[in-house]
């Protein structure tokens, strides 16, 4: 039972320092072609958002929002890829459901 026990402690340690590193890692969505790029960190924080002056239109100010959603749902997919291929090497054959 000990032996279980610090192997379980163990497993949790390293699953922390994983997830302590994943805010260290970054991603980026993008849309329009690159027109529009956001960045996360892993711990799904935004970082920088780029948006190319040729987009900015005041006449079409929804396609430019439109550009942004797209660009901050592909980060936030990329980042749930990172966070699932990272944490799984911790999780493989555990059901852990509301970890990542």
């Amino acid at each position: 039972m000990n032996q279980l026990m610090r192997q379980a402690k163990k497993m949790q340690e390293e699953l922390l320092k994983a997830q302590e590193a994943l805010g260290q890692r970054t991603v980026e969505g993008t849309a329009g072609g690159g027109a529009v790029k956001v960045v996360l960190n892993g711990h799904k924080m935004v970082q920088s958002v780029e948006i190319a002056k040729e987009v900015v239109d005041p006449d079409d100010v929804e396609m430019l929002q439109d550009l942004i959603v797209a660009a901050m749902r592909d980060a936030l997919q990329k980042a749930d890829e990172l966070a699932n291929q990272e944490l799984s090497k911790y999780t493989r054959g555990l059901n852990l459901p509301g970890l990542f």
